[in-house]
């Protein structure tokens, strides 16, 4: 059987950290962001951790 392949989209948007967890980017921060205070700005920053039952799906995705 062959080798599964790494889903091109999921690579582009997920990444592994160094004690496995899965991070992504903070959604709502690419337009439409002269309205939000500089708070909500820097909440959005940091990337947030993949929670829950999202996570199944996005390790298979990544072959993880």
């Amino acid at each position: 059987m062959p080798k599964m392949k790494t889903h091109s989209g999921a690579k582009k948007r997920f990444k592994v950290t160094g004690t496995g967890k899965i991070t992504h980017r903070s959604a709502g921060k690419r337009h439409l962001n002269e309205h939000k205070s500089s708070r909500a700005m820097r909440r959005l920053m940091p990337d947030a951790a993949v929670q829950g039952a999202d996570l199944k799906k996005v390790r298979r995705l990544l072959g993880k």
